[in-house]
């Protein structure tokens, strides 16, 4: 996890500029507290704040060829990059870093290099012999791009795809099968899943510091108060040294601002669900720790959110997976990476990884449906793979618990202390006039109106706010999957709790009449 900041052919190439560049690159010091750097030819500008992950003593950036004539700046974690190495045998390596293949790739194969990478990635990478430059993300958009002040305009760098100022535009570099959103026909194998699924974690052990876990009461990963209790009873089964961090709602309301700031968004269950990982990377950050293993991706990939228990059909069911993973690059994909960063934490995400994908996504989605008549909760597919009588990886009872978003999982009093909180701050009259001062994705609750007031005040532009998508949904669903449940039509809030008559814990009739005014539209 770094900072990366790219200016390019921006007309000045005074001392001014560079002291402006490197003031910009400053604010990025969070992601990258180890050491920076920056290079400049002319007026192209790569700059890097750097946490050192993976050789440490000398893989500063930015990168560079032989010759230095190819220049890059990443933010990220190349898994493969011994075997990139072996296919490079001509090249002369100067660091040990990961990153530096990126480089000698472009060298060999010029832009058609991207898809060999395996890992999670953002970089911009200038060839001065002709000052052209291409940018990338990974597959899935684990890493970000930041909001600037000194743009004028902002757009979102799509993940899985590349920038070339030689074309001038994008062009998609991952496009496996499941992007289709062809219904798969594949038999499950529980053990083929469970195999990628171990193969996805050893090859993210690739690290020179120390590292933890993020360990839940469930098969994931999430840290809180409904999941204490079983987080404690894993590690101790599992024989983990085991810290537990606790917070006061308190703690969390003070915190939201900086929240907002960092992961620059006003979905309201990215900030739910934001706040508490915040103050756990702080605290994870003081133990020397500088990388995590975490569990995003698991819900969207199987279908683990509890409004997958009322797909009609296995054919919705697998385009709403499709959905949730085309989109979390907009919600749980930046909570992590930057409620994490913004202590110089890394966290790595082994269900994102893209084979372990192609996998599961690869799986008739009849075996992901949700049949409780059947013993088969949300999941079940996953659970089974590591339901082994012979060496059992969890208990029982903590392998078929039931699903707990991350928000709700810290304790159910803190999203209800926000809303308690918000409805102090912002009043009816202001309510009635939102539609007027907030025109686009008009926040229907005062929670989200609340947030929307601090994350304007931090990123007045209009293109700033168009980065945040918006819609109706129940329990992290999408617009469409409301259309499953009529009932859900009047209880929308992105809460687990708002999945009436499926979460154990599910809001009261009465609740979810009073929850309907305090509804936030802005979930996913």
């Amino acid at each position: 996890m770094c900072g990366i900041l790219a200016v390019l052919g921006c007309s000045d190439d005074s001392q001014a500029k560079r002291v402006r560049v490197l003031e910009l690159s400053r604010r990025l010091k969070h992601r990258g507290p180890d050491w920076s750097g920056i290079y400049q030819h002319g007026d192209f500008y790569l700059a890097h704040q750097r946490l050192a992950i993976i050789d440490p003593a000398s893989g500063d950036q930015p990168l560079y060829n032989e010759d230095r004539k190819i220049v890059v700046t990443v933010n990220g974690e190349i898994y493969n990059h011994e075997q990139l190495r072996k296919r490079l045998k001509n090249h002369k390596f100067l660091t040990g870093s990961d990153c530096e293949v990126i480089a000698h790739l472009y060298e060999e194969y010029g832009e058609n290099f991207v898809d060999m990478l395996d890992g999670m990635f953002s970089f911009v990478l200038l060839d001065t012999r002709d000052n052209s430059f291409i940018a990338a993300r990974d597959a899935i958009g684990i890493h970000f791009p930041g909001l600037n002040d000194d743009c004028e305009h902002f757009e979102t760098f799509p993940p899985g795809q590349l920038y070339s100022s030689k074309s001038g535009g994008f062009k998609q570099w991952y496009n496996p099968l499941w992007f289709s959103e062809v219904v798969p026909s594949t038999p499950y194998d529980p053990l083929a899943l469970r195999l990628a699924f171990e193969n996805a974690v050893i090859k993210r052990l690739m690290t020179d510091v120390p590292f933890g876990v993020l360990l839940s009461g469930g098969l994931d990963s999430s840290l809180g108060s409904p999941d204490l209790k079983s987080a404690r009873e894993v590690a101790d089964y599992l024989g983990t040294v085991h810290h537990e961090f606790h917070f006061t709602v308190q703690d969390g309301i003070d915190a939201i601002e900086d929240v907002i700031y960092h992961i620059e968004t006003y979905d309201v269950t990215t900030i739910r669900a934001s706040t508490p990982m915040f103050l756990m990377a702080r605290k994870i950050k003081s133990l020397g720790v500088k990388m995590v293993m975490s569990g995003e991706g698991s819900d969207e990939v199987f279908g683990g959110y509890l409004y997958f228990h009322k797909a009609p059909n296995k054919e919705e069911f697998h385009r709403e997976t499709c959905h949730k993973i085309k989109a979390l690059h907009q919600y749980d994909c930046l909570r992590a990476n930057k409620s994490t960063s913004a202590w110089g934490l890394e966290a790595r995400v082994p269900f994102l990884d893209k084979d372990f994908i192609n996998v599961a996504m690869a799986i008739d989605p009849e075996w992901k449906m949700i049949k409780p008549e059947e013993g088969r909760i949300e999941k079940w597919v996953l659970r089974r793979a590591f339901d082994d009588e012979e060496r059992p990886y969890l208990p029982k009872h903590i392998l078929y618990r039931q699903k707990e978003q991350f928000s709700d999982g810290v304790g159910y009093s803190w999203i209800d202390g926000l809303k308690a909180h918000a409805s102090q701050h912002v009043t009816d009259k202001m309510m009635q006039n939102a539609q007027h001062i907030y025109p686009h994705n008009t926040p229907s609750t005062k929670e989200a109106y609340y947030y929307r007031m601090i994350f304007e005040r931090f990123f007045p532009q209009n293109s700033a706010r168009l980065t945040v998508p918006g819609g109706p949904s129940v329990a992290c669903s999408t617009a469409k999957a409301i259309e499953w449940d009529a009932a859900w039509a009047n209880n929308l809030d992105p809460s687990g709790r708002a999945a009436l008559g499926v979460h154990l814990s599910a809001y009261s009739h009465q609740a979810a009449t009073n929850h309907c005014y305090e509804a936030a539209i802005e979930g996913h």
